[in-house]
């Protein structure tokens, strides 16, 4: 492969580009301009009863990206997302992307920004990644309303005999801060803090409210379903909610404007809406039901994606939220490249910020053999949702020609219906026009697909089958404390709700260490905590942290504004 000449920086190509009025964006869609609420020239806010003028429009062809599982780097999932859409309208076909908000924690901390990179960005990338609209904001307010509604509760008397001991419903914050994960609150006496007791603080994106935010499907929804939200349990058992409390209503109307989508374009102004962010790892992943269930109409091809791997993100979307939509996918895209499989040798270590090993920017087809297992096994995974996969190589300079041909030969042989190499961060939809075709075969074939599990099974046989079939453990174990949530969620009827695993997303097992393939372990399940309005369970497995850390050196140090109030250093 020729050697490719130095691009412009993410920031330098997004800031290169001539944006088009939202309204323009907008019109591509078949939304008029009373559709929209402008958040400036080109981001706006799409009313919800555009819903009901479009529900007899057919179904536009449902594409899900997803991707191996990645290294601390991430492997280009949000850039092969924009760059499928955009090929897609490069080959001639009308499509649409539909994507998370990303939270501010990584951007400013280990990660760096979200919105895609190169010539494949949504834009203005600057607002993409920082503030947009305010969401993540409204879904703070909201949830920590009603976290200080319980300890005024608490404090006034405890009328309802709340248990302490039970209240699971911490403070967020959409910062990565180690510091808050383990505080003590309500000190400084009856006046100043109430009843102290140990408690925390989690990443805005991990809230309930975040989760309920990306499955809702109006207004009257998501007042329902944030009145559901069990904070605590009563010294007798019984569930206190945030209804019962009387703070749903609140909440709901701090909510009631970050239900609307947002809607940008990308770097060949495609329209791309972004909506809700929560975390694949400890949350469910996926973009909102209420975006896709606009786009879905809008286009001949939606294009979304899952966060992190197929065996996190990707089987949230499957098994919850097409569940909640009703939506079916017509194919999956998974995400690879050759640095990540050679990673999977477990031979070598990557660290954001520090220089890769050699070995993995020079042709080492024996390095992709050993890690090419975690490439087969997400396919696998693809497959036990009967769905067609797609493997897109997420191609850079240094990799060749004979290893790209080795990956494709032997993603075929596990059973993808293609694998073509990707080159859209480069040369934007038209890098793609191979990947695009590819989805459009895999989309015209005869849908098989299946749920994992049926939602009448129970808590641990619903956990140990996605552990078995997903992960590749040979079963789960319990701490005393998650076996006696279960059988406290059992007794309350949350046992028919489908399971979110929070998990790592570096390694298919609970430990981030361990690469490639790993069978025959344990999956340690540490705790169960009921998101009832967002209509799930979600186990913690090993130690994994709801609110991260910051790196050494965090992204966000580059961050600052030039003499002419120019965002610099955001990538």
């Amino acid at each position: 492969m020729a050697k490719q000449k130095a691009m412009k920086s993410d920031i330098e190509i997004a800031q290169s580009i001539k944006l088009k009025p939202i309204e323009e964006i907008g019109a591509m869609m078949g939304l008029k301009r009373q559709d929209l609420e402008l958040h400036g020239d080109y981001i706006a806010k799409i009313k919800l009863d555009v819903i009901d003028r479009l529900k007899k429009l057919p179904n536009a062809k449902y594409i899900d990206v997803t991707a191996i599982t990645p290294t601390p780097l991430g492997e280009g999932k949000t850039v092969t997302t924009l760059g499928t859409g955009l090929a897609l309208n490069k080959i001639g076909k009308k499509a649409i992307i539909a994507i998370r908000q990303p939270s501010m924690g990584p951007t400013f901390g280990i990660k760096g920004g979200a919105a895609g990179g190169g010539w494949a960005q949504a834009l203005p990338m600057e607002d993409f990644n920082l503030h947009l609209t305010g969401d993540i904001h409204a879904v703070t307010m909201a949830h920590n309303l009603a976290a200080a509604y319980l300890d005024n509760h608490l404090q006034k008397g405890n009328a309802l005999n709340v248990d302490p001991f039970t209240i699971t419903w911490r403070r967020i914050l959409d910062v990565s801060d180690r510091a808050l994960r383990h505080i003590v609150i309500g000190l400084g006496g009856k006046a100043d803090g109430g009843i102290p007791r140990e408690s925390g603080f989690d990443i805005s994106v991990s809230s309930e409210v975040m989760a309920i935010l990306a499955l809702t499907t109006g207004l009257q929804d998501i007042r329902k379903r944030l009145a559901r939200i069990v904070l605590a349990f009563t010294k007798d058992g019984k569930p206190v909610t945030t209804e019962d409390i009387k703070v749903a209503g609140a909440m709901a109307v701090l909510m009631k404007d970050a239900i609307k989508p947002n809607l940008m374009q990308t770097t060949e102004h495609t329209p791309v809406l972004v909506h809700a962010g929560p975390f694949a790892n400890i949350a469910h992943g996926n973009s909102s039901i209420l975006a896709d269930m606009i786009a879905i109409k809008s286009c001949e091809y939606l294009v979304t994606e899952s966060g992190f791997g197929a065996d996190i993100g990707m089987e949230k979307f499957l098994n919850i939220k097409c569940r909640m939509s009703g939506l079916v996918p017509d194919a999956i895209v998974l995400v690879c490249t050759v640095r990540a499989l050679k990673m999977h040798s477990g031979k070598f270590k990557v660290v954001a910020g520090k220089p890769l090993a050699p070995e993995l920017i020079r042709e080492n087809i024996p390095a992709i053999e050993e890690g090419i297992c975690n490439l087969e096994k997400h396919i696998e995974n693809i497959k036990l949702h009967g769905l067609e996969c797609v493997v897109a190589i997420n191609r850079f300079a240094t990799d060749t020609d004979n290893e790209i041909k080795f990956i494709k030969k032997h993603a075929e042989k596990a059973g993808a219906l293609a694998a073509v190499p990707s080159e859209v961060h480069a040369k934007g939809g038209a890098g793609g026009t191979e990947l695009a075709k590819a989805v459009v075969a895999a989309a015209e074939k005869k849908k098989k697909f299946k749920f994992l599990y049926p939602l009448e099974m129970s808590i641990k046989d619903k956990i140990e089958t996605i552990a078995t079939k997903v992960y590749g453990a040979s079963g789960a174990d319990y701490t005393p404390l998650a076996n006696e949530q279960i059988e406290r969620y059992t007794k309350r009827g949350f046992d028919k709700l489908p399971i979110c695993m929070a998990k790592t997303h570096l390694s298919l097992s609970h430990d981030p260490k361990v690469k490639g393939r790993p069978t025959g372990y344990r999956l340690p399940i540490r705790e169960v905590r009921a998101s009832v309005g967002a209509g799930f369970l979600y186990p913690l497995c090993g130690t994994m942290s709801t609110m991260p850390g910051l790196p050494s050196v965090p992204v966000g140090e580059a961050v600052d504004v030039d003499k002419n109030g120019r965002v610099v250093g955001l990538f």
